[in-house]
């Protein structure tokens, strides 16, 4: 018999932590390898970690609720193997930083340790966001917090021991810092709201609470200017209903016109690469690989956003396939935290809910999202070699929302305008 640990796994390139939302199994229960063991929150998504090793699970080692960064011990687990005798693997334990790592001042009269420059690139768990908010504590603010976590990460332990020994008034903005991290006002005060006894309170679920702060961030980092243009895809959708049931028979999957016009987005993309960028400060971060976020619905009414992965490698077959796939995994719950990061440039196709257009928010720290209207017709003047006459066209608006702090109106507005070309040039005559 041997003893072996099992630790918090790395579930995405840039998630830290997890936390811990239920133990499907209890101490003394038998499991196979690969069984799932727990389910985990992370900033992005909820997964399952399963075993690595079959055995009993002896002992667990951290409780739901717990937030646990990715190598640390969370169970232990007895096998059949030996593993050299009595001895059991045991994971390196995370790095864990000092106080003296990253400069601190102390304030008087016992009053909570404070960085002397804010942390502006690190990043915090939603329990810690949480209590920041319901604390009252700017970003700002919550940037000065010593972090005893991997990488200066702020833990649940060490927010609230600042909370509990937080300065009179709280911290006072490092001015020089404010513009290339978060503005130094606190947020406004919430209206008071009238309760009477017939109303419902229901209350946000996790997702829901991460998606408001989020959208809120949003708006409060990015000045949003939206630009339209009506695009006439009535070449798109002959062409898609030509070849939508051979496309059903050969390939198992329906083709829709979210990848069509992902493709069209990713051909402008490539001719305005300067859209395709992020902001650090004063320093513009030009991106390499094109990846697409796709606004999925699901069925609790939540918003989730899975990323296609270098969409510009993709013939139109293959990035139907990728949507396909990421639409349903979105609805079944099961993405992974790989298939929700590093997205460029984000769309949304508000035309599934029989919108003609919207003005959508920008996805952090992407500048650049855009909303597909539904495809209606309408009556339009079309140029024939015998004069204009009228005729019943299909006709969609496409909305782009950029961050005006680095994208102007001009190229905001061209970029779209690209996207309306191609789909208007799109020939009707491909094959699959």
């Amino acid at each position: 018999m041997a003893l072996v640990e099992m630790v918090m796994p790395k579930m995405g390139e840039s998630i830290m932590e997890g936390t811990v939302l239920t133990w499907l199994k209890q101490e003394g229960d038998t499991i196979e390898a690969d069984e799932s063991v727990l389910e985990v929150a992370t900033d992005k998504v909820d997964t399952e970690v399963p075993a690595i090793h079959a055995g009993v699970l002896k002992e667990i080692l951290v409780k739901e609720g717990d937030v646990v960064p990715v190598g640390a011990p969370i169970a232990r687990i007895e096998t059949e193997a030996s593993a050299g005798g009595d001895s059991a693997p045991v994971a390196a334990a995370p790095k864990t930083t000092t106080a003296n790592e990253k400069p601190a001042t102390a304030a008087s009269n016992g009053q909570a340790a404070v960085l002397d420059k804010p942390a502006g690139d690190r990043f915090y768990s939603p329990l810690v966001m949480n209590i920041a908010r319901e604390e009252g504590i700017p970003m700002s603010e919550l940037e000065r917090v010593p972090g005893t976590g991997r990488e200066d990460r702020v833990t649940k332990k060490d927010i609230l021991a600042y909370v509990k020994n937080r300065p009179q008034g709280g911290v006072a903005p490092v001015q020089s810092q404010v513009a290339a991290s978060a503005p130094a006002q606190s947020a406004p005060k919430q209206m008071p709201i009238s309760i009477s006894g017939e109303d419902e309170i229901i209350e946000m679920d996790r997702m829901r609470k991460m998606i408001a702060e989020r959208m809120v961030d949003s708006k409060r980092i990015s000045p949003h200017v939206t630009s339209f243009v009506e695009a006439d895809v009535s070449n798109v959708v002959a062409w898609r209903n030509k070849v939508k049931n051979s496309f059903m028979e050969r390939e198992g999957e329906p083709i829709t016109f979210t990848p069509i016009f992902i493709e069209a987005i990713v051909k402008a993309i490539k001719d305005y690469p300067m859209i395709n960028i992020q902001v650090d400060g004063t320093r513009i971060i030009k991106k390499k690989d094109i990846n697409i976020g796709l606004a999925v619905a699901l069925p609790s009414g939540n918003l989730i956003v899975p990323v296609i992965h270098r969409a510009d490698q993709y013939n139109l077959t293959g990035l139907t396939k990728k949507v396909n796939a990421l639409a349903k995994k979105a609805r079944e719950n099961k993405l992974t935290p790989d298939d929700l990061q590093g997205g460029t440039f984000t769309v949304s196709n508000v035309g599934s809910f029989g919108n003609v257009m919207g003005t959508p928010i920008i996805m952090q720290p992407q500048v650049a999202i855009m909303a597909l209207g539904a495809v209606v017709k309408k009556p339009a003047v079309i140029e024939t070699p015998s004069g204009d006459a009228i005729a019943i066209r299909h006709k969609m608006f496409l909305s782009h929302s950029y961050d005006h702090r680095v994208v102007d109106g001009s190229l905001g507005g061209m970029l779209v305008r690209r996207v309306a070309d191609y789909l208007e040039k799109f020939d009707p005559k491909q094959t699959l």
